[in-house]
């Protein structure tokens, strides 16, 4: 009985999770690491069993129907709890290109399916395989689905409005929630609402995938040759001619001169660091795997360190010099795990 059901359990989500690594190896610049999208899928698999807590204990005290509360309060609760994640990834600045929060998105609803529907497929009588096929598959792609558009439109509007604040989520989260609500009215059969997700969602993610790549193709060329210029003023030392050489000339009536050097180095590592982040996603680009550099942990390191010496007053004053978007301080992020 124990492995019938596994079996049927594995048969309803297997196409999920294997839409998920498909997502995964169309991203060409291999972004995220699959050991993030296991922790993310264990993250949406405790968020079901929170919901699952939440759910019960609302009905209870607020004694409500369950076909009322499946339709208008679980998905407020259950698109709440996945999203939280991903809003902690972009605040973060660990999600650096809408194709990222796709991914996250999509593992975070995978997890949540699993052990959503491990409850809901153990309480059906039925032993038809289709009807197992049809309740997991639709419930998973479903959940997938909106925690995807969740990341994908707060990721996008986050960029546009450089802003990472709690008002770019509510569109996603919302869009996540009405989707869910329509899902649970059953206004189309599981079957009929099914198919329409694996039509209409692949090409939506697909096109995701196609601006995302395009938008980071576009950023690397501009950041690479801006970053390239600015680090050879500074190793030159032909800085005194420059914007930057004049700023920090007037820092120099402020700072201590030793505190001004650990700026300029500061930034110039700062300038090192993005320009190897770079390298390497343009080298995953073509196929090719970069060896772990040593050296970067030492940068790490030294950037700590001055970061301390010039402290938050010195780190105010150069704030204007560094390149502080979402997208590029999440290069440092990605950087960080080499």
């Amino acid at each position: 009985m124990i492995i019938e059901s596994l079996i049927q359990i594995g048969v309803s989500l297997l196409p999920v999770f294997l839409f998920l690594t498909g997502l995964v190896f169309l991203d060409s610049y291999r972004l995220i690491s699959f050991r993030s999208v296991l922790l993310t899928i264990l993250v949406g698999a405790v968020a079901s069993g929170a919901s699952y807590f939440i759910n019960y204990s609302t009905m209870e005290q607020l004694n409500l129907k369950l076909s009322y509360y499946s339709r208008y309060g679980a998905p407020i609760v259950e698109e709440l709890l996945k999203a939280g994640y991903l809003i902690y990834l972009i605040k973060a600045k660990k999600i650096g290109f809408m194709v990222d929060g796709a991914i996250y998105g999509f593992a975070l609803g995978a997890g949540f399916a699993f052990i959503e529907n491990i409850y809901y497929l153990q309480s059906l009588q039925s032993s038809n395989i289709l009807v197992w096929i049809v309740r997991g598959l639709g419930t998973a792609v479903m959940h997938g689905g909106t925690t995807a558009i969740v990341g994908i439109l707060s990721k996008n509007i986050s960029d546009r409005h450089s802003s990472e604040g709690l008002q770019v989520f509510i569109p996603g989260v919302i869009a996540a929630i009405l989707i869910h609500s329509f899902y649970n009215h059953f206004f189309l059969s599981p079957v009929h609402f099914t198919v329409l997700l694996l039509v209409t969602l692949p090409p939506i993610l697909i096109g995701v995938f196609h601006q995302s790549e395009k938008a980071t193709r576009d950023w690397l060329g501009v950041g690479f040759d801006a970053d390239m210029e600015l680090l050879e003023l500074i190793t030159t030392g032909n800085l005194t001619e420059s914007r930057i050489g004049s700023y920090l000339q007037t820092l120099k009536t402020k700072f201590r001169g030793e505190v001004v050097a650990d700026m300029l180095c500061l930034i110039r590592i700062h300038v090192e660091l993005y320009l190897r982040a770079k390298g390497v996603l343009l080298m995953r680009q073509t196929g090719f795997e970069t060896p772990p550099d040593p050296e970067t942990r030492a940068k790490f390191e030294e950037l700590t360190f001055l970061e301390k010496s010039i402290g938050k007053t010195g780190k105010l004053a150069i704030h204007p010099l560094l390149h502080t978007s979402s997208r590029n301080l999440w290069q440092l992020h990605f950087l960080g795990k080499e």
